[in-house]
């Protein structure tokens, strides 16, 4: 088939695309930049914004499947960042593909579209969006908008979409949650927030792909996973901290031991929030935010029977077998 990868060079796209084309389907990429990996793999690269409708409309040309992986990732910025790429940015590729005779149409979005200001135990794929004012995060917020645009845009057997939620993505090539990790481990920053009990879904890269590949499978006339959204995890949920620290000491590091409560870490997050917004600092993230005081200290994992049942999603790489493969860290 004749696949478009939006973000072909990132984290999860660069894998999706080996894989697509290890298929033998005919791959092109769409991304802000270009990348050398991509060329010896023989991928056709279009640079492009997706906020260009004109771009983006060459890009789908001639495709019959979207793979829309790309997004901007933050956890501190200016809303209208977000928004011109997450959301509107989606919305121009949905409008563009369906002109263009794209039949399916898959979307990577985030657990984090349905996360506020509570635990997520066990929590369905049918779990509500919080009221949109409620949102800590505006990358979550902007990724809520962009998932129901999407889900919206389903047409059975013309135009059918799917959204796909992998949580907290690690493996080879991870340029995000584990060097960050790391970084503030050295660094001596890393405090455990809250009892440190908390449970958390994560995915392996492999297995985020392959979810993927399953949704281009089933994604077919009167399927069962059409205009649905899907939580992707391991096979169990893993205690954040216990991870943390099992990926410190893979790279031979001191566990994180030192703890900050989570009302501490919380008003700490509002403080430094409000100290960056007033002094017009966007370019970097504050040491904490409102959002991350939560991801570190409240549960969110989720049910994944319909992802099993209905996508045709198991895990092809376990839990135990899924530091094997972390790269190599300065």
């Amino acid at each position: 088939m004749k696949i478009l990868v939006t973000g072909g060079g990132g984290f999860l796209g660069s894998h999706l695309v080996k894989a697509l084309v290890k298929q033998g389907h005919t791959v092109q990429t769409m991304s802000r930049e270009l990348y050398p990996e991509l060329d010896h793999l023989g991928i056709k690269q279009l640079r492009g914004d997706l906020q260009d409708p004109v771009a983006v409309i060459k890009a789908c040309r001639g495709q019959e499947v979207v793979f829309h992986t790309a997004s901007k990732v933050a956890m501190w910025g200016k809303w209208d960042n977000f928004y011109q790429t997450n959301t509107l940015g989606t919305k121009n590729l949905l409008k563009a593909a369906r002109e263009q005779g794209v039949t399916r149409f898959i979307y990577t979005s985030t657990p984090s579209v349905v996360f506020s200001d509570r635990d997520l135990i066990n929590a369905p794929n049918s779990t509500p969006y919080p009221e949109l004012d409620s949102y800590k995060s505006l990358y979550a917020k902007s990724k809520a908008l962009a998932e129901k645009e999407v889900l919206a845009s389903h047409q059975n057997g013309e135009f059918m979409t799917v959204a796909l939620r992998p949580h907290l993505i690690f493996g080879p090539g991870d340029k995000n949650i584990i060097p960050r990790l790391v970084q503030r481990a050295k660094s001596g920053r890393l405090r455990i927030v809250g009892d440190g009990q908390n449970q958390v879904d994560v995915i392996h890269v492999k297995n985020a792909v392959h979810a993927h590949l399953c949704a281009l499978e089933r994604l077919k006339t009167d399927s069962l996973i059409g205009g649905k959204s899907y939580f992707l995890g391991q096979e169990k949920p893993v205690i954040l901290w216990n991870f943390i620290n099992q990926i410190l000491a893979h790279y031979k590091l001191e566990p994180v031991t030192k703890k900050i409560s989570f009302t501490k870490a919380y008003r700490l997050g509002a403080v430094l929030e409000g100290l960056y917004r007033g002094l017009h600092i966007y370019k970097n993230e504050p040491p904490m935010t409102r959002f991350v005081s939560m991801q570190l200290a409240k549960s969110h994992y989720f049910d994944h029977h319909e992802s099993e049942t209905e996508l045709g999603y198991k895990p092809i790489i376990e839990l135990k077998d899924c530091f094997n493969d972390l790269d190599a860290l300065a």
